[in-house]
């Protein structure tokens, strides 16, 4: 636990390797002359780690740093979404706010997602939402610009004490974000110093000047946040290559715009396989920023005087070296400054987007799913986010607790009363249940392998006994009380009024004790839970009434009565069961003396 996602570095390296092993293709494809120029001017091979290394260092430490950011403040952001949403602009402000503190507009996309299909908010009202999301993006860049490099080994060694050396668990998520913001601005400085050769480089300094065509800059960076899936990295780099003279501010703000639509492809992959609303939100999130960026294209050099008037000057210096102090920090304000304008220009227009994208992705006519089961919350791209990813499975189980409880109410009817086609269709129900378990299961597996607090392991091995026990209940109806109302049809069994009654009476009760057991799991209510737990007596009375009820029956002069009999009491016993394991389910919520204990 201790190691804090770190096990996250080697890939944020292999995300490094394609576009580093890219920019020196491209920088060596610039003129045949580099063949002959590098073994006399630049070695290319150091070059070519530090790029390398830097990039590496950088996107790790992003990763590490929103890693601990995830664990710490995870539970209260998706609070703070599903409370302050009420209308479109407190909801693009909440967007901003968490997005900036879990550092990725994509994983506030997927919560809007699980929202919506929550029935907790209108696809409208997400649009303001996603929107918001897109400042708080901006963050990163912002603190990417103040470039306190010559702190960064002292964030490094303060940051990795306090992770693999506090005792206390918020201290090593406080280290590791430490840690992580240090890797990112000495990635920053590495590759700033591996840059510097380029300088005095003609062939290099001719291909920068491509890019200040803004078609061009828009389009590499596009590509390029695409290959890396992180607008901030990509907005980093720039201020990176500004630092050093070799970006302007018009080529700057060109990539951040190329940013903002190639991140949108983070939010296209989320959606593959979704349900429509993730579909939805998705191209919510592609139209706002294509349209944004081509309403501001022609505005570039508008753009470049107005952060110029709002940034910091240093007119005591001249040339590249005034460029190098002034451009990154407005690169970093023209993004932000360009997302907030384009907010406010399309805030009023939420509705009109949600019924846009509803023409564009319509629902699916009715029936064309209506054999195949899906898990509707448990998204992949919550998994590095433990604390959400964990809460989805809350909703999961709700959804698989539907089918169980569709089940529940429609068995007992069938047994009395109902033919063979209706217990068979009752029995095939329990498929979905099954399947939906399985998901869960594996997706728990999933969570399992990533750094886990003891309180999310806890929590995790809470979620899985609450499906095991709600899948014991689906196998229950399945294998033991359809097959009490086939033997009632096949022995002619005729269960009397007053029976019929007793057992109704029974099966609502717990029916009842299902439904607050899955409400208890759901939203880990522990008045729901106690509800459950404290229906114990109840059930033992009524369970004790029905079977002196069926005493009294046995000597009733009536055909077939001990088979009768026989049924009756096993549908009792059956009941009883079913009690049993909803109350193990709503055993499975933590109490506030059980929290209180593990701390």
């Amino acid at each position: 636990m201790k190691t804090l996602a770190l096990r996250n570095t080697g890939r944020a390296a292999r995300m490094a390797a394609l576009p580093a092993c890219l920019l020196l293709l491209c920088l060596g494809s610039v003129s045949p002359a580099w063949a002959a120029e590098a073994p006399e001017r630049i070695d290319w091979w150091v070059m070519a780690m530090g790029l390398f290394g830097g990039l590496a260092l950088f996107l790790s430490g992003m990763e590490q740093m929103a890693s601990a950011l995830k664990a710490v403040a995870g539970d209260r952001m998706k609070d703070i979404l599903a409370r302050l949403t009420t209308n479109r602009v407190m909801g693009a402000i909440t967007g901003a706010f968490v997005t900036a503190v879990i550092n990725s507009s994509s994983v506030t996309t997927v919560l809007v997602v699980g929202f919506i299909s929550a029935g907790l908010m209108s696809l409208a009202q997400s649009v303001g939402v996603i929107m918001g999301a897109n400042i708080g993006s901006t963050v990163t860049a912002q603190l990417i610009a103040f470039r306190i490099d010559n702190a960064a080994l002292l964030m490094i060694g303060v940051g990795f004490t306090l992770l693999f050396g506090a005792k206390r668990e918020y201290l090593r998520h406080y280290g590791g974000m430490l840690m992580g913001l240090g890797l990112v601005f000495f990635g920053m400085t590495v590759m700033s110093n591996a840059m510097a050769p380029l300088r005095t480089y003609q062939p290099f300094l001719n291909l920068m000047a491509t890019m200040e065509h803004p078609a061009i800059g828009i389009l590499v960076a596009a590509v390029f946040t695409g290959l890396i899936q992180s607008s901030a990295a990509t907005t980093g780099i720039a201020i990176v290559m500004a630092s050093q003279g070799f970006v302007n501010l018009d080529t700057g703000i060109a990539l951040a715009f190329g940013a903002n639509i190639g991140t949108c492809v983070t939010a296209l992959l989320a959606a593959i396989g979704k349900p429509r609303e993730a579909l939805r939100a998705a191209l919510v999130h592609v139209i706002f920023n294509v349209a944004g960026v081509l309403i501001w294209v022609g505005f570039i050099g508008q753009l470049a005087e107005l952060v110029q008037w709002l940034s910091p000057r240093h007119p005591e210096l001249t040339g590249s070296a005034r460029l190098a102090a002034e451009v990154p920090r407005q690169i970093a304000n023209a993004h932000s400054l360009f997302n907030i304008a384009n907010t406010l220009l399309f805030i009023g227009f939420t509705g009109q987007f949600a019924r846009l994208v509803e023409w564009l992705v319509p629902d699916k006519p009715l029936g064309e799913e209506a054999f195949i089961v899906q898990p509707k919350y448990l998204d992949e791209e919550l998994l590095t986010t433990p604390s959400l990813a964990l809460d989805r499975v809350r909703l999961e189980i709700l959804h698989m607790g539907e089918s169980v409880q569709e089940m529940m109410l429609r068995i007992m009817p069938a047994i009395l009363s109902g033919n063979r086609q209706t217990l068979r269709e009752i029995e095939l129900m329990d498929n979905d249940v099954d399947t939906l378990h399985a998901e869960i299961v594996a997706y728990l597996g999933k969570i399992s392998r990533q750094a886990l607090t003891e309180r999310q392991t806890r929590e995790l091995l809470r979620l899985l006994d609450a499906a095991n026990d709600l899948e014991n209940i689906g196998d229950l109806i399945e294998t033991n009380l359809v097959v009490l109302g086939r033997e009632r049809i096949d022995q002619g069994v005729s269960v009397s009024p007053p029976t019929r009654e007793v057992l109704l009476g029974f099966h609502q009760a717990v029916t009842r004790a299902l439904a607050a057991a899955l409400q208890a799991v759901a939203q880990n209510n522990e008045m729901a839970a106690r509800t459950v737990t404290s229906m114990k007596q109840e059930i033992s009375e009524i369970a004790d009434s029905a079977a002196a009820h069926e005493a009294r029956r046995l000597v009733a002069e009536e055909p077939n009565r001990i088979p009768a009999y026989t049924l009756e009491i096993d549908i009792i016993e059956k009941l009883k069961r079913i009690y049993y394991f909803a109350k193990r389910m709503a055993k499975t919520v933590e109490t506030v003396e059980d929290a209180a204990e593990a701390d």
